[in-house]
């Protein structure tokens, strides 16, 4: 493992971040309105924030005072650290992490189904906002759910399969609440 920034981040309770690149609007709405919520409240988010929605809620995350756990699906030897990137890690907010060894320079869906697999089981909980049914991220609940990690998804009728699968159904309002619960 390699990273850069304050390993103590990892030291909080955390919540994985995942979204299909293709979503629905309504749950691009409920994924925004989630990130500002998490903003807030201070709850750690750890994602690889590949996708567009996942991307997205990186960009508010990063507005706010809650740490970030980024995990590329890639080496982070040599990365080139954004310029948005560059104020949470001075604050001590943001935290790369890599399982990648330095000749993994280029994401590949491959490295990514690793890096998910990662992320999750670095979480304490699990949001899947959308996992389109033929996806790697409908993949990766179907491994999840039956693990006995705490698996969410929006109470929507596009996310009926991941229900199905055993994920609990959370509305945005509810997250912070569980997420500051024991454990």
């Amino acid at each position: 493992m390699t990273c850069i920034g304050r390993l103590d981040i990892l030291a909080k309770r955390k919540l994985a971040l995942f979204c299909s690149r293709q979503c629905p609007g309504s749950l691009i709405i409920k994924a925004q309105d989630l990130a500002h919520e998490l903003r807030r409240s201070g709850v750690t988010v750890a994602g690889g924030f590949q996708s567009p929605v996942e991307k997205e809620c990186l960009t508010v995350l990063l507005r706010g005072p809650a740490p970030v756990i980024l995990c590329p699906a890639r080496s982070i030897d040599k990365i080139a650290i954004r310029p948005e990137w560059r104020t949470s890690l001075h604050q001590g907010r943001l935290l790369l992490l890599s399982a990648f060894p330095a000749n993994l320079r280029r994401p590949t869906a491959q490295l990514a189904a690793q890096r998910n697999r990662l992320v999750a089981a670095l979480a304490d909980l699990v949001l899947i906002v959308h996992a389109a049914a033929s996806s790697k991220t409908f993949d990766l609940c179907r491994e999840l759910c039956p693990g006995g990690k705490l698996v969410y998804t929006f109470d929507d009728p596009a996310n009926a399969d991941l229900l199905s699968l055993g994920a609990a159904p959370l509305m945005a309002a509810d997250i912070p609440g569980v997420l500051t619960g024991p454990g």
